[in-house]
């Protein structure tokens, strides 16, 4: 592809049981302006007829027997596709019509960017409470970040179909929806490649979310494999979820917690946690007010105990990750010093 001529794009949309919501997702992609060059839908092992969804909206299928998670779903799509941009869609997100313009506007006049993101828009599609609070978190978040993005994003993801291809595409290992995107980011940007967060380019969020689900996503399939991720790289970066302000309040709220406990031997632990409570306000208030702008000063209130909450299991995730790190790494030093001592000749008097 030249890089000043106008490039194409192919839109790739996992789904496994996508639902009503993988029906608006399409009706939106339908109505986009100009269209994509193709769209194409990767059924991954659904059981409820989300392939033939795609059909009637004239979507390329590819039809998975077997459930093998949104990488191994996005690879098929981009080893199918022909545009010249990949355009990541999930199946519970709805685009703008113009974002299909954006993107060829965005990749014409920057020839040397290899991906961009966007991010949730502020009025997600679910008007339950944690729903709309775990989205508009997200909002928050990404139109906080910096520009020179640090990760890539699956959900509204584009790249380069030949840059995707050369870096191997998503890693398959992760068969969950978890951090296949953030991995692939990571290794985009220690090729030396530019990933740019769009804050215009903005997708609307359908799914329902509910306490376990939540919870079990953040734990279990962000915060444990993501702590791999940055022990493997060794690398920290000072950028959405990772910002040095929420690693302070990670830390501020287990000081506040080991304080409250510490009421059952003297009252005056109740002070010191009340005492971290204020720093811990303060250093996130600009959040809550993003909040009391949206929903009003109750719902703002009632978001913080789930956003300490999200401290908590965050920090609990990265202990627990960090410690399985160090024992797999001290793994192979024991095999290696059993080895040695075996290798010894043996003593005799």
């Amino acid at each position: 592809m030249s890089y000043t001529s106008e490039p194409t794009v192919s839109v790739i949309i996992p789904v496994h049981n996508g639902g009503a919501y993988f029906r608006t997702c399409l009706s939106k992609l339908d109505r986009a302006v100009p269209r994509p060059m193709e769209i194409i839908v990767v059924a991954d092992g659904d059981s409820d007829g989300s392939w033939r969804l795609a059909k009637e909206f004239g979507a390329k299928l590819i039809r998975i027997p077997e459930s093998g998670g949104p990488a191994r779903a996005r690879n098929l799509g981009a080893q199918a596709a022909k545009g010249d941009i990949l355009f990541f869609v999930d199946a519970d997100v709805a685009v703008c019509p113009e974002a299909i313009g954006y993107a060829i506007s965005l990749f014409k006049n920057n020839p040397y960017l290899a991906a961009a993101i966007g991010s949730y828009d502020d009025a997600p599609g679910d008007p339950g409470f944690l729903s709309q609070y775990r989205n508009l978190m997200h909002h928050y978040v990404h139109q906080t970040g910096n520009e020179e993005a640090s990760t890539f994003w699956g959900a509204c993801g584009l790249i380069r179909r030949e840059i995707f291809l050369q870096m191997g595409g998503f890693n398959e290992s992760y068969r969950r929806p978890s951090i296949e995107d953030i991995e692939l980011g990571y290794r985009l940007k220690q090729a030396g490649y530019k990933i740019r967060l769009c804050k215009t380019l903005q997708v609307k969020h359908l799914k329902r979310w509910e306490p376990i689900s939540l919870l079990r996503a953040d734990f279990f399939y962000r915060a444990l494999p993501w702590t791999e991720l940055i022990w493997r790289d060794r690398k920290l970066n000072n950028d959405l979820n990772l910002q040095v302000s929420s690693r302070v309040s990670i830390v501020l709220t287990y000081a506040m917690l080991l304080s409250f406990l510490g009421t059952w031997w003297s009252l005056g632990a109740l002070i010191l946690a009340s005492l971290l409570a204020v720093p811990l306000v303060v250093i996130n208030a600009p959040l809550y007010a993003f909040f009391w702008r949206k929903h009003g000063m109750i719902f703002a209130i009632k978001t913080i105990p789930w956003h300490w909450l999200y401290y908590f299991y965050s920090g609990l995730g990265f202990a627990v990750g960090t410690a399985r790190h160090v024992l797999s790494q001290k793994k192979p030093l024991t095999v290696k010093l059993s080895l040695s001592v075996s290798a010894q000749p043996l003593k005799t008097n």
